[in-house]
């Protein structure tokens, strides 16, 4: 049981930690609190499942308003796994 636990929890880390979010904290805040730009939404008021879409949209230019071109350069170096499994939402 213990393996399984540790297991998970390092994968969990791992996944985490694929995304930089160092990076997203320039402009959503260092708890993502902020509108980016001021034109953003507020990523720690969203869900998990709308952060992934949204990172995963951006990347494939299916979501965005003004900032879309912006942030398809900030994702698209990571998978959609990544993208994904970013830990960020509620």
């Amino acid at each position: 049981m213990k393996k399984i636990v540790l297991g998970t929890l390092v994968l969990g880390v791992a996944a985490f930690a694929a995304v930089n979010l160092g990076a997203c904290k320039g402009c959503h805040g260092q708890h993502f609190e902020k509108h980016a730009l001021g034109k953003s939404k507020i990523v720690k008021d969203m869900t998990k499942a709308e952060v992934s879409a949204a990172l995963v949209g951006y990347k494939h230019g299916t979501y965005g308003g003004p900032m879309k071109g912006v942030m398809k350069g900030q994702v698209a170096r990571y998978s959609d796994a990544d993208l994904k499994s970013t830990g960020l939402g509620k």
